[in-house]
């Protein structure tokens, strides 16, 4: 049966996160009803990245198997059913081995900072209004590339096999007035994002030192990380696959 991924931007905010649940409003849950809509049909999608409750997307991909032809209008008509905060961006078909999740070669996340109260980002960006050191808070995220085992900012409950990362991008910019932590990855652990973020503004205020990080990080315990930022100013930035899965 011929696959295909389906390329999503969402705003997170009203959602469970991305994976269906019992008695939970879910981005998967909202997606897997509109196709229900249109086919009459159920039809299950895969998501690449299982993002948390009030977690945006920029970009995120799910796949699904589907024995019709994708005709033109088709994703006019899924965005119709769509909420407002929910986008179907592009589909595309792919080879019938294909899997969004296991094939991704990567992953970037953006978490986002403003210092100035602002009504217009209080769902997109975590309001924080104390005096950081911008060059400690690049120290401390060039020291996170160093490391491949992250098992200190995973949450517990998790069933990965392996916490090792290989970060290839992790620093600080400032664009418009917003503090904005980049770092990208062949892969991320539940939580690992945002544990990153705190515990480096931690850092930036003085709270604790780059000797302390690296306890943190060479420790393997998460009890010592500060998760304690909120979901609403985590963005999937992008996910990247190799081209030879995509039908030309």
């Amino acid at each position: 049966m011929p696959r295909y991924f389906l390329e999503v931007s969402y705003k997170g905010t009203a959602y469970s996160g991305f994976q269906k649940q019992d008695n939970a409003n879910t981005i998967q849950a909202e997606i897997e009803k509109a196709f229900s809509v249109l086919q009459k049909n159920n039809i299950e999608i895969t998501g690449s990245s299982r993002t948390d409750a009030g977690v945006h997307a920029l970009q995120n991909f799910f796949h699904f198997d589907y024995d019709n032809s994708i005709q033109p209008q088709f994703l006019y008509k899924l965005n119709a059913i769509l909420p407002i905060d929910i986008v179907a961006v592009n589909i595309q078909q792919v080879g019938d081995d294909a899997h969004c999740r296991f094939d991704a070669t990567s992953r970037a996340y953006r978490y986002f900072i403003h210092q100035a109260k602002n009504p217009f980002l209080y769902d997109r960006a975590y309001y924080y209004p104390y005096t950081i050191d911008f060059e400690k808070l690049n120290e401390a995220a060039k020291l996170i590339m160093q490391y491949v085992n992250f098992t200190s900012f995973s949450k517990r409950n998790t069933q990965v096999k392996s916490f090792e990362c290989r970060i290839e991008q992790s620093e600080w910019k400032i664009e418009e007035k917003l503090w904005i932590y980049h770092v990208k990855a062949n892969r991320f652990l539940r939580g690992m994002v945002r544990g990153l973020t705190g515990t480096m503004l931690q850092v930036g205020r003085d709270k604790i030192s780059i000797e302390n990080l690296k306890t943190i990080i060479e420790g393997m315990d998460n009890s010592k990380a500060y998760f304690a930022v909120p979901a609403k100013g985590l963005f999937l930035e992008k996910v990247e696959y190799p081209d030879h899965i995509y039908k030309r």
